[in-house]
């Protein structure tokens, strides 16, 4: 009996820790992203639908501005997770590639700029932790990180549309490579 009443404990005690962790996240992570969500609104709202579909026009053209300078920007200035909304701007057959691309962004630049993805700062301490013991430069380590980061990103988000391509292809389906931004 006391095994089941251990059992019917833990199970009980996971569904606790999961309702601790939704308060947690009430309280700090998602108020931040919602006025995030607000903000960018309020910019496309004021700047104006048709100035961001020209923006993503632009951007979609060709692959260094839509992998390499798009997500540059668009995580030094929103951070993650809302960094990842700017593909919206983007065609259909593009979206894909965009999220492969800001996706990696957010984590290989945390240790030059932690204001991209703080809730994952810790695994950089970490690491950095170990790089201080060897009596090393972290921020040598964390733009060698970037840098690398920058060009993997951009070749993933890259292959990425191979990989679109491909998957088009095999199902039979065509996705837009036009900006086609209801507004």
């Amino acid at each position: 009996m006391k095994v089941v009443t251990d059992l019917a404990s833990g199970f009980m005690g996971l569904f606790q820790s999961g309702g601790k962790t939704l308060v947690g996240w009430m309280t700090s992570i998602i108020p931040v992203v919602l006025l995030l969500l607000v903000l960018m609104n309020a910019i496309i709202a004021f700047v104006g639908e048709k100035k961001m579909a020209a923006l993503a026009k632009a951007s979609a053209k060709n692959p260094v501005t839509r992998y390499l300078i798009l997500p540059f920007v668009s995580a030094f200035m929103l951070g993650n997770p809302m960094a990842h909304s700017m593909g919206r701007f983007l065609p259909e057959y593009y979206k894909p590639s965009w999220y492969a691309a800001i996706a990696q962004f957010c984590h290989t630049s945390n240790g030059v700029f932690p204001h991209i993805n703080p809730s994952e700062y810790f695994i950089w301490l970490g690491i950095a932790q170990g790089v201080q013991k060897l009596g090393l430069n972290t921020m040598d380590l964390a733009i060698r990180y970037m840098l690398v980061g920058i060009v993997m990103n951009f070749i993933g988000g890259w292959i990425t549309d191979f990989t679109t391509a491909y998957v088009c292809k095999q199902q039979g389906i065509s996705l837009s490579k036009k900006v086609e931004f209801a507004g």
